[in-house]
């Protein structure tokens, strides 16, 4: 293995979980595009390129895609709410998307994993054993499921050029690090504003981050029947969603006794927090879609993923859900558990 890879989003989660064991391994050089490296000085120290800037600025990411061989383009704006709306979410998920792919045709890049999400079919119902296959939603739960799916299609449109193309949709994705999943879940236990949204059996495949690393490094050398398709990536196994966040809650020694709420209610509460959201430009409590999230059964078939990449989890859940706790813990001894007002 040579050449050089560049990671979109290089400095946060999934990105530096990435490019530290692409230069673990010491078989191909790393550059990273992001907007602050404040916290991945060991990245740099252990030889990865910086690429200072934003998705949105065409000058900038060609550049960084230049002498590439492959991108990894796992930047987005991840979130269930933002102030800017739905132009937000385009302008870096879609309009940043194509800044990529013209900077990887213009560049000669080989090839684009491009990470995507399941939410892109999540319809707001129960999903078991889903396949890629599953029809896109008539409409969808979030701006950012929109906006990932409008991705998609922005990839899947170069079909037929010279750019060699994978799709990966990672599920709820967790493990140490992680600023978003489990951490917001955390700090609003600790707020008193964590209930339980539903009746606490909905199932959910949870994917610990070394899993979706594993997965892209098997994107670097997959084979030809592997390119211009979409794998969903999970961790193999589900569980129910709410007993796990009750172990973490118990672990960390916060109350899990939660007080459950209907679903119906909890959207009906969150519609109203939206829409004052809307005039605040306050982040809300609760959106529609954390709710649904939080609420219903979102099992996937990695059937695909397993066949064409040879895809296996190499954590399983029990062991990354250990892992995460152990890591939590240091990170709350250090006061680096970041402080969010709810999920």
């Amino acid at each position: 293995m040579a050449g050089r890879a560049l990671i979109t989003g290089g400095t946060g989660f999934i990105g530096g979980v990435l490019a530290t064991r692409l230069l673990s391994e010491n078989e191909i050089r790393v550059r990273l595009l992001g907007r602050d490296f404040s916290k991945v000085s060991h990245l740099l120290n252990a030889g990865a390129e910086a690429a200072v800037g934003d998705l949105r600025d065409e000058a900038i990411v060609m550049e960084a895609c230049r002498d590439v061989e492959t991108v990894f383009h796992i930047g987005a704006l991840s979130a269930p709410w933002s102030p800017g709306g739905k132009r937000e979410f385009y302008d870096t998920n879609v309009a940043g998307t194509e800044n990529v792919i013209a900077a990887c045709q213009r560049e000669g890049v080989r090839r684009l994993v491009y990470v995507s999400s399941p939410s892109v079919v999540f319809d707001g119902q129960d999903h078991r054993d889903s396949t890629e296959e599953a029809a896109f939603p008539r409409r969808f739960a979030s701006s950012y499921s929109w906006s990932k799916k409008l991705g998609e299609d922005r990839v899947n449109a170069t079909a037929g050029t010279s750019l060699e193309t994978i799709i990966l949709r990672p599920k709820a994705v967790f493990g140490a690090g992680d600023t978003s999943l489990l951490p917001r879940l955390i700090a609003a236990a600790q707020a008193g504003r964590l209930p339980q949204i539903g009746d606490g059996q909905n199932e959910v495949d949870l994917t610990h981050v070394d899993n979706v690393v594993e997965a892209l490094c098997l994107c670097l050398q997959a084979p030809k029947v592997a390119l211009h398709r979409t794998f969903t990536i999970t961790g193999g196994e589900s569980a129910r969603l709410w007993s796990v966040i009750r172990q973490v809650l118990t672990a960390l020694g916060i109350p899990a006794k939660l007080r459950r709420i209907p679903l119906g209610v909890a959207l009906a509460g969150a519609a109203l927090m939206e829409a004052r959201a809307s005039v605040t430009k306050k982040e809300p409590l609760l959106t529609r879609y954390s709710a649904q999230i939080l609420a219903q059964t979102q099992t996937y078939d990695t059937s695909a993923a397993r066949r064409y990449l040879g895809y296996r989890p190499i954590v399983p859940l029990a062991e990354g859900i250990e892992r995460t706790i152990t890591a939590l813990r240091r990170d709350r001894r250090t006061d680096k558990v970041p402080v969010h007002d709810a999920v």
